[in-house]
């Protein structure tokens, strides 16, 4: 009997079983291409955090300790592809003569590498200029000293007599903060910055110059071991691997207890990522749930459109003596039926967009696919199995005829309760706001980061609060039966408009449910859309700040970028360039970076949004700097360190290009600036490049932005070939600065979770309009066969159609647009911790919207002319059919 129940319900409703087995497949496909999503985003930060990181471990010797014990405690704690040597040396100063002035610095570090170290960690040292086999010096160095390849340098060391060295090479220290950080200093420590002066020697000539040094005063010298772990067997989530990092790291210090001590770069970087790793997953909630939950309630709505039929056919199953067990199991026959075929469906689809999207190797685990298989059956027999128990439990053989009236009003509608919720979800939000809220809570030192899931409390009450307002101002509307309902309706049903808003008002339950769909519908569609374009928009934002521009050429001192100004201008790619001044100044004893700027023009070459500066707007700041010639922008940090007011004289030293050394200027404090492209995030100043060239000397640009026509990549690739003959400079363009910007979660491309989410919010706006919209008109064919048996009008019957689809389509954009728009701010603002700096406005997607708009349309005419094209045959077969 169950094969000739589930064949007969093949042949008679095939239909209304494919729509259900595709809103199965939805919510299927749906969670699975979200979880896959979620994996893969985690892979990816694991892989770029990893990558940003040139030395894994540094572990630092005791004075006593002795090199090969500690050697062997690294490779038994933890699988290393490298272990390589460093030594340290204190020096009292640098003194070299050049251009008939001689120059002097303060306190600097002399370190050595051993042999085939810079093989196994190439990223600690970059070439400037000269050869790398001999004794370099680095940038800063060489610009304090005016040496170059081939000048004599005299070390003075500490407590013995002072040595002379050649330089042979001039070299940068990309990594010279993790380079000379202090070991072993607690978490909470503020991190020192890395020396001024620093000289680079082979480790034989660094034996014979400090080893007596050594000797005498070990304590000015220190030497570390330099890891690179084996990172193929890192877990793929960034959590994950810092356990296990972390784990090796202890593991290596209960090993050498007392003879050394270990900075676990590796593990610090994942610590950070580890909380963007959650930021992930509250993507996945704050913007899947809602539509898996749509994708469900649409599913059930279909389902639900055909009760009537159900609850007549059970009854003649119960009439013709079916007990309730064999009721019970017909019905999940059919709910295992239709959702075996809807999760094969959805899986397939998940599957397709994990390889297409994710890359080949991308996939969802088992419990990603086990949860996905339990949701897709579980939403079956809610579908199919409860409700036939529920009817047979509940209601009688003659109770399973339609009744006609007024229903009673339900609990939530009686109770206000969407009032409550909406008053809920503002408040909840408004505090969260008002107190520096935190979405993810990363302690540091603390083995599990942890979502407040009590974010979700806001947007997730606001949005169900708002489905039923609408179902409430709706219902109150449509039932009233009022000047507004027939004003409503009058465009389509024109001189039958208060007939037919009569009769819709007697359909005022079916017609409200279609609206909250459709609201519900193009709320998550609005949502999703303007979520993601201002998270695209403040990405890039991110990743401009932190590379300057579209593309950024970076120089020295001595080798300046803006010496190939014209140059670079005439590049077939570059829209704008601005030279931009890149010095070190020293506010007190604290050496901070400067930048010299044009104020006039440096925004040809790149954004300056408003949140870059405190107390104003970025053009009015930027309009002040330039009407004050000594005018300086100061960081955050600077103005609370130093306690300065606006107005305030402050002494800067700059070094002079004449005689190298550093001599007071004066700078008038105008402003406070929170970032600047290519600052640091702490303590940096702006001041006007004329008057910086002026004071010093020297009219150097070391830097150049550079604004690019089209995609920054093509112009990244014409200044690099431009400029290949010299290696000093560096060419960056803004899409590889994405991979290393702070914030990993912003590192992330969102294409593909913004492809899931868009689509699937598309469909489901197009079904809830348009399916809820048909499905009703199909329930009513009996009534549009009687009235077109008695004589109505194909254009009469037209005008009951177009006036409920004009209703529907009008109550679900009214209301999901404001729905969707505040969810959207609600998102943005809960989620400002992922910004750097947080978006001033949202990004309206608004070819999106209108294809939403334009899609939920023809959804609808095209379910009302279905419903024409059926009421076209004759009325009284159809009586006799239904």
């Amino acid at each position: 009997m169950t094969r000739l129940w589930l064949f007969g319900l093949l042949r008679r409703r095939f239909g209304r079983l494919a729509g259900v087995a595709a809103g199965i497949a939805v919510t299927v496909a749906l969670l699975a291409s979200l979880a896959a999503f979620l994996a893969d985003s985690s892979s990816s930060m694991t892989r770029r955090a990893v990558s940003a990181v040139p030395v894994d471990w540094q572990v630092q010797l005791a004075p006593d300790a002795d090199s090969a014990v500690v050697r062997n405690a690294i490779t038994a704690s933890a699988g290393t592809t490298a272990v390589r040597q460093v030594s340290f040396a204190n020096v009292d100063g640098l003194e070299a003569s050049a251009g008939g002035t001689v120059q002097t610095t303060g306190p600097g570090k002399a370190i050595a590498f051993d042999e085939n170290y810079l093989k196994d960690f190439p990223e600690e040292v970059r070439l400037l200029s000269g050869r790398l086999d001999g004794v370099l010096a680095a940038q800063q160095t060489a610009a304090n000293l005016h040496v170059a390849p081939g000048d004599i340098v005299t070390i003075k060391r500490v407590a013995l007599p002072p040595v002379d060295v050649k330089i042979d090479g001039i070299i940068e220290l990309p990594d010279a903060d993790a380079l000379f950080q202090s070991v072993g200093l607690p978490p909470q420590a503020a991190p020192q910055a890395p020396p001024d002066n620093v000289l680079v020697l082979p480790s034989d000539q660094w034996q014979r110059v400090f080893g007596p040094q050594q000797t005498a005063r070990p304590d000015t010298t220190r030497t570390q071991l330099h890891v690179r772990l084996d990172r193929t067997t890192l877990p793929a989530r960034p959590s994950d691997a810092w356990t296990i990092v972390t784990g090796a790291a202890r593991n290596l210090e209960a090993r050498v207890a007392g003879q050394a001590l270990v900075a676990n770069n590796l593990g610090a970087r994942l610590d950070a990522v580890r909380g963007d790793s959650l930021y992930a997953a509250v993507l996945f909630l704050f913007l899947g749930i809602p539509g898996i939950a749509l994708a469900c309630l649409l599913t059930i709505a279909v389902s639900s459109a055909g009760a009537d039929r159900r609850r007549a056919e059970q009854a003649l199953l119960r009439v013709r003596g079916a007990s309730l067990r064999r009721i019970l199991v017909l019905a999940s026959a059919e709910a295992l039926l239709v959702g075996g075929i809807g999760i094969a469906l959805g899986l397939g689809m998940a599957l397709l967009f994990a390889k297409l999207r994710l890359g080949g190797d991308a996939g969802f685990g088992m419990v990603a696919m086990g949860l996905s298989i339990l949701t897709g059956m579980l939403l079956a027999l809610a579908t199919f199995l409860y409700p036939a128990w529920r009817d047979s439990r509940t209601q009688s053989i003659s109770a399973s005829r339609r009744v006609i009236g007024r229903t009673t009003r339900p609990l939530w509608a009686r109770l206000w309760l969407d009032v409550l919720l909406l008053c809920a979800a503002l408040v909840l939000f408004w505090q969260s706001a008002s107190t520096g809220y935190q979405v993810v809570l990363a302690p540091e030192g603390v083995a599990a980061t942890a979502v407040d899931y009590n974010a979700f409390i806001a947007p997730a009450l606001f949005w169900i609060g708002s489905a039923l307002l609408a179902i409430r101002v709706s219902a109150r509307i449509i039932a009233a039966n009022g000047m507004l309902l027939q004003a409503l309706v009058r465009p389509a049903a024109g001189k039958l408009s208060t007939i037919v808003a009569a009769a819709l008002s007697h359909q005022a339950a079916r017609i409200t449910a279609g609206i909250a769909m459709t609201a519900l519908a193009v709320s998550f569609a609005v949502s999703t859309a303007v979520f993601n374009t201002t998270y695209n928009a403040q990405s890039r934002v991110d990743a401009e700040l932190t590379n300057g521009a579209d593309v950024t050429v970076f120089g020295t001192e001595a080798h300046p970028a803006g010496a190939r100004l014209d140059q670079l201008a005439a590049l077939p790619s570059a829209d704008a360039v601005q030279p931009m001044q890149h010095r070190f100044a020293y506010v007190g004893n604290d050496l901070q970076d400067l930048y010299g700027i044009d104020p006039v023009s440096i925004d040809d070459a790149t954004d300056f949004p408003d949140a870059y500066f405190a107390g104003g707007k970025a053009a009015n700041i930027l309009a002040r700097l330039a009407e004050t010639p000594n005018g300086v922008l100061v960081s955050e940090e600077t103005v609370q360190d130093f306690q300065l007011s606006v107005g305030d004289i402050i002494n800067l030293r700059l070094l002079n290009a004449s005689d190298h050394q550093y001599h007071q200027v004066p700078f008038t404090f105008i402003g406070v600036v929170r970032e600047f492209p290519t600052a640091p995030r702490d303590s940096f100043l702006v001041a006007n490049a004329a008057y910086v060239a002026e004071l010093t000397g020297s009219d150097a640009s070391e830097y150049v932005l550079m604004h690019a026509r089209g995609d920054p990549a093509d112009l990244a690739s014409e200044a690099a070939a431009a400029l290949a003959g010299d290696p000093a400079l560096k060419v960056k363009d803004v899409g590889s600065a994405a991979h290393l910007i702070s914030s990993s979660l912003t590192a992330v491309d969102l294409s593909s979770l913004t492809t899931i989410e868009l689509s699937f919010a598309l469909a489901l706006a197009v079904a809830a309009a348009g399916l809820m919209l048909g499905l009703g008109f199909l329930d009513r064919r009996r009534s549009f066969a009687i009235l077109s048996a008695i004589g109505a009008k194909p254009h009469q019957l037209a005008a009951f159609l177009w006036g409920e689809g004009l209703l529907v389509a009008l109550g679900g954009l009214v209301f999901g647009l404001a729905s969707g728009l505040t969810i959207a701010w609600m998102l943005v603002k809960l989620l400002t911790g992922v910004f750097d700096p947080p978006p001033e406005a949202l990004s309206i997607p608004f070819a999106y919207l209108a294809l939403v708009l334009l899609l939920l349309v023809a959804s609808i005419v095209l379910a009302i002319q279905l419903t024409r094209a059926i009421g076209n045959a004759d009325a009284p077969q159809r009586l006799r059919e239904l």
